[in-house]
């Protein structure tokens, strides 16, 4: 509790630092901005109490007065700074994403331990709850952690004015960051696709037999002609990514700490714990894709969708709904068809089918 409470007062100081560096902001407007923030973390927290609040004259006048001054200093702020009004509202809305998170995370935990579920066997959506939060508290940890001694938030606000995409989490991204930062990563591991295309080419003449080495050639140099290939044509080289030379088990080091840094792994690892993320990575993939394929993907709303598509390597933000479901259909019928010991063609086919994409040439 007591870093969740450091990990809140630090998060506002740094919301309010990267306020006034976005909008500008002289400094006789910050105490109104603190005083701002101060009252509405007051009123939400007397409104925990709100069971005792229901019995106490005072505690309901309290919260009222709180919730009204509050809500006067937020039309200060929207009709006098709006630019800092939308990363102030940003703010309070990622938190309470957050809290919702990790209650939903608390009920699907016990959920599984009174019915006897282990991580497969959950819906898609509980399966998935569980995969972003857990990568949210990783990346939230760090900054959690430095701001708990005397003095040091004075690190984490350097850190959060120059580093925003960095520090901190999705929830706490105005809509404009999302699709900003997303683009961002996803660029950073297309800049590497036909690298692996190229790597799948020098590995071909390693394999043995002619004809799945022709038709390894063949997909490879389609692909870096520019071409979307189709699904028969990667199930064509299946049996190649279980054995040497590009089974899981049989990737060379080099490769596992390329394919590392596509999925924004740490590659800089032994290599055999390289290769326990990136079997883990994979499997849980694979997972999700069964679980998706039972839902079905007429289930998903556009966010889902596009979380989904961009999740298996594709940047969907440039790409209509129809485009985004047409790939994702074609995804799941490669997924669900493999079985774990191929996980290694699910990693190299979301550079297979998503470098081209939605060129049909």
């Amino acid at each position: 509790m007591a870093l969740s409470r450091a990990g809140i007062r630090g998060g506002s100081a740094m919301m309010l630092l990267y306020g006034v560096r976005q909008a500008g902001f002289s400094g006789g407007v910050n105490s109104a901005i603190k005083t701002s923030v101060l009252l509405r973390s007051s009123s939400q927290q007397l409104c925990g109490f709100s069971s005792k609040a229901k019995h106490s004259g005072w505690g309901s006048l309290i919260v009222g007065r709180l919730r009204l001054v509050n809500e006067k200093y937020e039309r200060f702020l929207q009709r006098n700074f709006p630019a800092f009004h939308q990363l102030y509202c940003t703010f309070f809305r990622g938190l309470r994403l957050l809290l919702q998170d990790g209650s939903e995370v608390r009920k699907i935990k016990v959920k599984m331990a009174r019915q006897g579920l282990s991580k497969e066997q959950l819906p898609y959506r509980d399966m998935e709850t569980l995969r972003q939060f857990r990568r949210d508290i990783i990346k939230a940890l760090p900054v959690a952690l430095i701001s708990i001694p005397p003095f040091a938030n004075y690190l984490v606000f350097v850190l959060m004015y120059f580093f925003p995409r960095q520090v901190l989490i999705r929830h706490f991204w105005t809509p404009k960051q999302q699709v900003e930062f997303q683009q961002v990563y996803h660029g950073q591991r297309a800049r590497l696709y036909p690298q692996l295309v190229s790597y799948l080419t020098r590995t071909a003449p390693e394999v043995s037999d002619r004809d799945l080495q022709s038709e390894l050639l063949q997909l490879c140099s389609k692909v870096q002609g520019g071409a979307h290939p189709g699904i028969s044509e990667i199930q064509a080289v299946r049996h190649l990514f279980t054995g040497p030379p590009l089974g899981m088990k049989r990737l060379q080091v080099e490769h596992m700490r390329f394919l590392s840094s596509l999925f924004f792994l740490t590659s800089r690892l032994p290599a055999a714990l390289i290769r326990r993320r990136l079997w883990s990575h994979s499997v849980e993939l694979l997972h999700l894709d069964r679980a998706l394929s039972m839902l079905g993907l007429h289930q998903l709303s556009d966010p889902e969708l596009r979380n989904a598509c961009y999740l298996r390597g594709l940047n969907s933000t440039c790409l209509s709904t129809a485009q985004c479901r047409e790939w994702l259909s074609q995804w799941l019928q490669l997924s669900t068809r493999l079985k774990d010991s191929e996980a290694s063609l699910l990693l190299h086919s979301m550079v297979l089918l998503s470098m081209n994409y939605p060129s049909h040439s």
